[in-house]
């Protein structure tokens, strides 16, 4: 999941910093900071053949591909009975992985799309340190290497992109670097800009002086009761053990911020189709973002649907609102699927 308050956190970290004291906000139930001694992402990786993924197993017995950076990210692929008529590419949000979208890839499946996603690095079953990354392109880099490794398998097909909360912020950025590539987005509670009250000069100040001096402190996690009404759903995201459950550091935090600024310096220019989701009651990813993009973009062919009390993910929250979502997503794909070509 990924969090709308991140310049609030670095703030409230840089608070505790200085004061030896908890703090707590309306996010964050406990903060708790301490100095991590993991190893540096840069770190040589193992010789290629003993790789193994986090949880132990060989990449030989997984599906995967191997990024630009030489780490290894587990890939899922959800293909449909027939030959596909059209690929979508998901994006999971932070701290999950590509598995939480299996609802949405069955249902878009049984309508001939084929689906395929990755762990994103530092996430799941995919190399990396958890949480921790130099630079938010490399998410937005590693989704168009894969998403080019499937337009070469079916170069005829059209490809969507749908991204979720951090991964809204990964599914924007792409589609804005090569928006000729894509046929149309869908963004479910995705994180877009920060909030005002969070991101103030003054906290994006002192955030930056942290990151600089300590960037692998960390914050206390996300309460997961902000990801769904559901308390069955909440407890599902709570046992998941590819989830990461821990804090974020503040070098990630500031990465996401980094995003949110290209995202809003991007909207002007924005023109491809797109469909919002987002639920009122999100206390992870602003819906002022959303609402935000969808009054900028000089998109065409633009569409937010606002879910009244709904929370954070969308497509985990009561039964109801999954059942609209899977409907709304396959639809609105559906309906700009190009007819196929004849020769």
């Amino acid at each position: 999941m990924n969090e709308i308050s991140i310049m609030h956190m670095l703030a409230t970290c840089l608070l505790v910093a200085a004061v030896s004291y908890w703090y707590s906000n309306e996010l964050l139930t406990a903060l708790h900071l301490f100095i991590s001694d993991s190893t540096l992402s840069g770190d040589m990786p193992e010789p290629e053949g003993t790789r193994r993924s986090p949880q132990g197993v060989p990449y030989s017995d997984l599906p995967h591909i191997v990024n630009a950076d030489g780490l290894h990210l587990f890939c899922r692929y959800w293909e449909p009975d027939g030959p596909p008529k059209a690929l979508v590419y998901v994006a999971h949000g932070a701290g999950e992985h590509c598995g939480g979208y299996a609802d949405i890839a069955h249902s878009l499946t049984q309508h001939g799309i084929l689906v395929f996603a990755h762990d994103h690095v530092g996430h799941g079953q995919s190399e990396g340190e958890r949480m921790e990354l130099k630079n938010f392109q490399i998410y937005v880099r590693d989704s168009l290497q894969h998403i080019d490794i499937m337009k070469a398998r079916y170069p005829k097909l059209a490809v969507f992109i749908v991204g979720h909360s951090m991964g809204g912020a990964i599914s924007i950025l792409t589609a804005c670097e090569r928006p000729q590539d894509f046929t149309g987005v869908v963004l479910i509670g995705p994180m877009v800009q920060m909030s005002a009250e969070s991101a103030t000069p003054f906290k994006v100040f002192m955030a930056k002086v942290l990151n600089r001096l300590a960037p692998k402190l960390t914050l206390g996690p996300i309460d997961p009761k902000f990801v769904s009404r559901d308390p069955k759903q909440v407890e599902a995201y709570e046992k998941d053990e590819l989830n990461y459950h821990g804090g974020l550091r503040v070098s990630f935090g500031m990465q996401m911020l980094d995003a949110t600024s290209r995202i809003e310096r991007e909207l002007p220019d924005i023109r491809w189709p797109f469909y919002i989701l987002h639920g009122d009651a999100d206390k992870l990813c602003d819906i002022r973002g959303s609402r935000l993009l969808y009054n900028e973009a000089k998109s065409t062919d633009k569409k937010l649907k606002v879910y009244e009390e709904a929370y954070h993910a969308l497509h985990h929250d009561l039964p109801e609102t999954i059942e609209s979502v899977l409907k709304e997503v396959s639809t609105w794909i559906l309906e700009r699927v190009p007819a196929p070509q004849t020769s």
